[in-house]
């Protein structure tokens, strides 16, 4: 299965490596399942090792890595066999849709999984929210509409980051693009003030928090997570508003460990995993868990993802002939 930050305990002995990985001295086994994921490894280590805590027979192996690096291991996978993961846990619909539409995950998602129904469809579940947001420099103000950006307030110090490397910025830029208002013209307008590419949500969080950059776009728990450790940041929600993403999980279709699989899914989306998903510092897709919440009165907007996939590969090309690919 190729290189795997892995969890759990998968040392063995060469005695108990040559009689399959065992558990205890009685003799019971250890059963493996493999996640793939670009979940942050902030929130996927608690919920494995809370997962493993419940299911003492089952053990995680774990791939995670951006979406654009994780797009590139599924696709190797399909070109020499098949899938090798049990579970894709992905950072945006569009992604896992991909997936489905490839025949390599869907088919099933938890019946009692209490997780709303906006956050699910019959092939995938959502385990978490992310939340396309803009930061600042604590000296400079707050954008009160995206398009504030492109103005005068931030000198073209700005940084977004890369659709083809993070999922939450091609969904920010598919709900843009579909959006009257803005369009992929928004961006003409950011990279004309000065705008800058960097790669993930998370870089952009950094170079604001560095000075390298007055402000930008990125994910609400990057920024929050800057501010709590002292960063003069501080976090803007802007109208018409914070771009919601599901991160859903699905069970590919050829799994050799479905029933683990479906454990660990049923796990996540179950309430007692989306207390860990909350208390790892995401937002859940479940409500009333505790966590993370939208500031009361922020607006968020959904993006129409079938409409994204429709159009994606133009989007796409017209924001590369702004900011390049």
């Amino acid at each position: 299965m190729g290189r795997f930050a892995v969890t759990g305990s998968l040392v063995c002995s060469l005695a108990l490596v040559l009689t399959g990985c065992g558990g205890d001295a009685g003799g019971s086994s250890v059963q493996h399942l493999t996640v793939y994921t670009c979940i942050s490894d902030t929130t996927i280590q608690p919920v494995i090792a809370a997962f493993e805590d419940a299911h003492p027979g089952l053990r995680v192996d774990l791939f995670r890595a951006p979406t654009g690096q994780l797009n590139a291991r599924v696709a190797g996978d399909a070109r020499s066999g098949g899938l090798r993961a049990d579970v894709v846990w992905t950072c945006d619909p569009l992604t896992q849709q991909a997936f489905v539409d490839q025949g390599l995950t869907g088919g099933w998602t938890p019946p009692d999984s209490p997780v709303p129904a906006e956050h699910r469809t019959a092939d995938y579940v959502a385990g978490a929210v992310l939340y396309v947001i803009a930061v600042h420099r604590t000296d400079v103000p707050a954008p009160q509409a995206w398009s504030d950006l492109a103005g005068p307030a931030y000198g073209g110090r700005i940084a977004v980051p890369d659709p083809s490397v993070a999922a939450s910025a091609l969904g920010a830029l598919g709900w843009f693009a579909g959006d009257p208002g803005y369009g992929v013209d928004f961006y003409r307008q950011l990279k004309a003030a000065g705008a800058v590419q960097v790669g993930t949500p998370d870089d952009v969080t950094t170079g604001v928090a560095q000075g390298q950059y007055e402000a930008g776009m990125t994910i609400a728990t990057s920024a929050y997570a800057a501010q709590k450790d002292g960063s003069p940041v501080d976090v803007a929600w802007p109208a018409p508003g914070a771009v919601a993403i599901d991160e859903p999980l699905a069970l590919a279709r050829h799994s050799d460990a479905a029933d683990a699989a479906k454990q660990f899914i049923s796990f996540v989306t179950g309430r007692d995993g989306q207390k860990v998903v909350a208390g790892a510092g995401s937002y859940p897709a479940l409500p009333d868990v505790g966590g993370p919440t939208v500031p009361s009165g922020a607006p968020v907007v959904t993006p129409d993802w079938a409409s994204i996939a429709a159009d994606q590969q133009q989007i796409l090309d017209e924001y590369q002939q702004v900011f390049g690919g």
